[in-house]
Order: C-alpha cells, then structure tokens, then sequence
C-alpha cells in the first residue's frame, strides 16, 4: 500500500519502475473482479485490461496502489475507450462497490477518483491504452511512453489538484504529485 511510483520517474524505464512494485499474481485476484476487469471474460467491461497492463498504468499514471489510486487508474483507463456509455461507467461502480469482494471494493469517495480518471482519460490524448502492448516496451523510458501516448504530466498534475480539492486530507491525496 506504500508503493507510489510518482510523477518523476520519466528517466527510469518501465521495467525499472515495475521491478519496484509489490504486486500479487494474477490468481490472487478475485475472481469476480477478473470477471468484469480481465479482457478475456466474457463480460469484461469497456477498458478491461490484462493484470500487466494495469501495473503499466499505474506506473505511467504514477499512481500507487490505495483505493483511491486503484479507482483513478481503472477510471483513466476506462475513459480512454473514448466511447464509454455512462450506463457502463454506473455498472462499474455499481459493481465495484455492492459486488466485488470488500478488500476490493469502492467507496463513494473512491468513486469520485474513479470519475475524476474518466474525465481525464476522455480528454487526454491517450486512446485505449488498455490496448497497447506495454509487455514490448519494458526497456522504454516511462518519459518516452508518456509522450508516445498522449499522457501529458502537467495535465496529470493539474488533475491531481483537482483531486486533491474535491478529496482533501485522505492518505492518497497528500501524497498526489501536484
């Protein structure tokens, strides 16, 4: 829950930033969760993304691993798609908050983390992320994919304020790199 990639890791590369994070294999996940958040489920929600993947936003994002990171980063994913339904997004926080299991359940105040990564990631330059091929850039510098995908670090930053604002004094917003 400490692990907290932040924003100024630009020189080091994704495998770098990786090798730093605490991470769970894949089958400790629930599997109700992979069920609406793998790709290969039948249904998967818009933005489902493979275990990998997700870690690799999270470092791009340079998000950690709190509630409030974890609904920022499924939201910024999500709202990459571009075309996400509000029905999809109130389906998402329907079941992340009544049918996931409670270690991996959201809160409200998570879930305007989770709106606040779907604006973003509508608006950002970055297009179904949950689609690129992080596992061939492993070597790239966490910079080098940033720009490559359209995920500009000021706008993150000015998000993160806002985040901020609309979340004060929680764990994960006093560590936001604003």
């Amino acid at each position: 829950k400490d692990w907290n990639p932040g924003l100024e890791n630009g020189d080091l590369t994704l495998q770098q930033v990786l090798d730093s994070l605490p991470a769970n294999p894949p089958e400790d996940i629930s599997k109700i969760v992979r069920l609406f958040e793998n790709p290969e489920s039948p249904i998967a929600l818009k933005g489902a993304v493979t275990l990998e993947r997700h870690d690799a936003i999270h470092a791009i994002l340079g998000r950690g691993l709190l509630p409030q990171d974890e609904a920022f980063v499924i939201g910024f994913t999500m709202g990459t798609a571009k075309d996400i339904k509000k029905w999809e997004e109130f389906l998402f926080k329907k079941v992340s908050m009544y049918i996931y299991p409670k270690i991996y359940r959201f809160t409200r105040r998570h879930l305007k983390a989770y709106d606040l990564g779907v604006e973003f990631g509508k608006q950002s330059g970055a297009d179904r992320i949950f689609e690129f091929p992080f596992e061939n850039h492993m070597k790239t510098k966490i910079s080098e994919l940033r720009n490559l995908l359209g995920v500009d670090v000021h706008e993150l930053r000015a998000i993160f304020k806002k985040e901020q604002e609309i979340l004060p004094n929680t764990r994960c917003s006093k560590r936001l790199d604003c």
